[in-house]
């Protein structure tokens, strides 16, 4: 055999192998959905470590809106996304004929009444200018507020997919509303007295949930969770990223760690508020 051949054979062999190398680690890597909040930071905090731990690297894509992190979950471009309530996915799926699903809750701040103009609720007066979230579902969670503190009241039983401003049947307090996007109102607070603003949103901006003039009473539907396709439901990537979050060492890494203080928690943990 010509002395060159057991060389030709080694490196082919070599790139044989680096090739499978690549393509098993490539296989190994989880891509991940967030938009702008603290989801991103829980999952560095105490599920990527577990998971790195059965073999998986982590990629993290940040979307600027919900509705692209969904649909990059549908087209499975990432394995799951972190940033939304059960209400908003049921709506979501109803309005894209998609079939996305939650799979695990995780800890959650509520959205919050934020003034840079005002330092309590008794300065309203009729004119007041109130920024909200222009989405129904969110937009319900906000007049909840208002209504939980006297502002306006609302129509009962409203279905949260179909809230609109009509749904506001009295307004003593005479504040005016001023529908917005939702990762708008942090930057409205320099042009409104007041905005109901999505928790996510005012972390991400730097409020801290003891800013805020009031709090909404979030229930279950509403705090959110991680999302897959129903097909990869119970994938083992799937049921790895649930099992990482539902595990003794994240619930202790978010309840020893005061910036998570005052975030609504799942029922899966060992202690909740």
């Amino acid at each position: 055999m010509p002395e060159w051949k057991p060389l030709v054979i080694a490196v082919v062999l070599s790139a044989a192998l680096a090739s499978m190398a690549s393509h098993a680690a490539q296989s190994n890597e989880l891509r991940v959905g967030f938009v702008p909040g603290p989801y991103a930071d829980e999952f560095k905090l105490g599920v990527e470590p577990l998971l790195r731990q059965k073999g998986y690297s982590i990629k993290y894509v940040e979307f600027s809106t919900g509705l692209e992190a969904n649909q990059a979950v549908y087209r499975g471009e990432i394995a799951a996304d972190v940033m939304q309530h059960e209400v908003y996915l049921k709506s979501y799926n109803e309005r894209n004929g998609t079939d996305l699903v939650g799979v695990v809750q995780v800890p959650t701040p509520p959205m919050g009444l934020y003034s840079r103009k005002h330092h309590a609720l008794t300065e309203v007066k009729a004119g007041t200018t109130v920024a909200v979230p222009n989405d129904p579902v969110n937009l319900e969670r906000a007049l909840k507020i208002l209504q939980r503190i006297g502002w306006i009241k609302i129509k009962p039983n409203a279905n949260p997919v179909d809230v609109t401003e009509r749904d506001v049947i009295a307004n003593p307090a005479g504040i005016k509303i001023v529908p917005l996007e939702s990762a708008q109102a942090p930057r409205a607070l320099d042009d409104v007295d007041f905005a109901a603003i999505q928790g996510n949103f005012a972390i991400f901006s730097g409020y801290k949930l003891t800013d805020a003039l009031a709090l909404e009473q979030m229930t279950p539907p509403y705090i959110n969770q991680v999302v897959v396709k129903a097909a990869n439901k119970s994938t083992p990537v799937t049921q790895a990223i649930v099992s990482a979050y539902q595990s003794a060492s994240f619930q202790q890494a978010i309840l020893n760690n005061h910036f998570y203080d005052g975030f609504r928690l799942p029922e899966y943990f060992a202690r909740k508020q």
